[in-house]
């Protein structure tokens, strides 16, 4: 914009808000963009595991004489050992940081 022989600058002020509301979509982006295809690749594994284990299931139990109330009693144990652990395993995390628990569980 031109005014009386000068030119006036104008300066195109963005709010602190804006600013901050920019940088939180991109980080959501970058998170979305590195953690879902690991969280899918993961919920693809479980997926495939619980599968498999029905598969198994159906020659196990004629080979080992299991009826389905046993088979389903063993399953039945190891959700109670998960659930059992899960809450001092993230109470552990919390203590020592999700680096050295994490590396500890790939390691054990």
């Amino acid at each position: 914009m031109v005014s009386s022989g000068k030119m006036a600058v104008e300066v195109a002020s963005a709010s602190p808000d804006s600013d901050l509301a920019a940088v939180g979509q991109s980080a959501q982006r970058k998170a979305a963009l590195r953690l879902i295809p690991i969280i899918g690749i993961g919920y693809g594994l479980a997926y495939m595991d619980r599968v498999n284990i029905s598969y198994a299931s159906l020659q196990m139990n004629q080979d080992l004489h299991f009826s389905a109330s046993v088979y389903g009693f063993g399953a039945g144990l190891f959700f109670i050992g998960y659930a059992l652990c899960e809450v001092p395993s993230n109470l552990l995390l919390l203590r020592f940081g999700a680096r050295r628990w994490l590396a500890r569980i790939m390691l054990t």
